[in-house]
């Protein structure tokens, strides 16, 4: 059974993704200027008064959002404390730490300079992007760290290189070689999946400030050189993310067949969240971008992004014992 630490580091990732969905939704129903151009205060107070509803939306995130930030310190200060130098979840924590705090700032900025609610501007969707990118990067590090933090369950073989003239397997350039290819067949691949879900997060800011009655409409407006450029960008998500949803699969698969334990486990199930992805995108232009279905689509996207790091980390390594020092 995983320790108590290992146990709090899944519960702080299963928490930030609750956060996340909570912003998605503040996004989606236009409430991120419930609390004015404030921050962190909310309407120049530290609990609003006369709340409408768009304020107690805003209020929400905010306070969750810190509650996230909270347990990100206690996360660095436990790990620190019950790992020994060296430790690989010591530096993952740290990155976490680092991006968690980036996370804050960019969501500051969107507040003081207005990028919130209605505006349309090319700049929102520019901190948009830069948001979801550090969204992603804090996942990343969030389940690295509770990866690295919980016991090792089983084999976890790397994957060789099988490319012709690849060096002869069992030699030590043959490990080296083999771990560097799968390195950068996974570097690639993350930054793939970090490009479809930035055009998702621009789709997605399309389909709230400009929605349409039918699909007809969408598929005109997208077409229409007249359109805002918002809407016209939103055309390409469907194209990057059916090909990047392909190569992932791919990926998934062949990490699948190839190995075992946690590698064979994480490859098919990877698959399997992009082939859902996939679904879930199309059902969510056939019924016009409903709210909850953003939500949705927001959150397997994150759980595929997930399950992509942990199959990085699991193909390219043994994980290293947890030494806790309490728990």
């Amino acid at each position: 059974m995983p320790n108590r630490l290992a146990r709090y580091a899944w519960g702080v990732l299963v928490y930030n993704l609750g956060v996340i969905a909570w912003g998605a939704y503040v996004r989606a129903t236009r409430s991120g200027a419930g609390c004015g151009a404030h921050w962190p205060l909310c309407n120049g107070e530290v609990i609003p008064q006369a709340p409408s509803v768009e304020m107690l939306v805003e209020f929400s995130h905010r306070a969750t959002s810190g509650l996230a930030l909270v347990a990100v310190v206690a996360l660095l200060a436990w790990t620190w404390r019950a790992t020994s130098p060296g430790h690989a979840a010591r530096r993952t924590a740290a990155w976490a730490m680092f991006f968690m705090l980036i996370e804050a700032a960019v969501g500051a900025a969107l507040v003081l300079f207005q990028l919130v609610a209605d505006n349309p501007s090319m700049a929102r969707a520019l901190f948009m992007s830069v948001h979801l990118a550090n969204t992603f990067l804090l996942l990343a590090c969030l389940a690295l760290t509770a990866w690295w933090l919980s016991p090792v369950s089983g084999a976890l073989p790397a994957i060789a290189d099988t490319s012709p003239g690849a060096p002869p397997r069992g030699s030590g350039a043959a490990r080296d070689a083999g771990r560097a290819s799968v390195r950068a067949r996974f570097a690639a691949g993350a930054a793939a999946i970090i490009a479809a879900g930035i055009s998702g997060a621009v789709a997605a800011l399309g389909d709230t400030l400009f929605p349409s009655g039918s699909l007809a409409q969408a598929l005109g407006a997208d077409l229409s050189a007249t359109s805002h450029i918002l809407i016209r960008l939103r055309m390409f998500h469907p194209v990057i993310a059916m090909v990047v949803a392909a190569a992932v699969i791919v990926i998934g698969m062949r990490s699948g067949m190839a190995a075992r334990g946690d590698v064979r486990r994480l490859g098919f199930s990877l698959a399997g969240l992009a082939a859902g992805q996939v679904v879930i995108g199309f059902v969510n232009v056939l019924l016009l971008a409903p709210v909850w279905l953003q939500i949705v689509h927001l959150l397997s996207a994150d759980a595929l992004w997930i399950a992509f790091v942990l199959l990085g980390a699991a193909a390219l390594g043994r994980r290293t014992p947890t030494v806790p020092a309490v728990g």
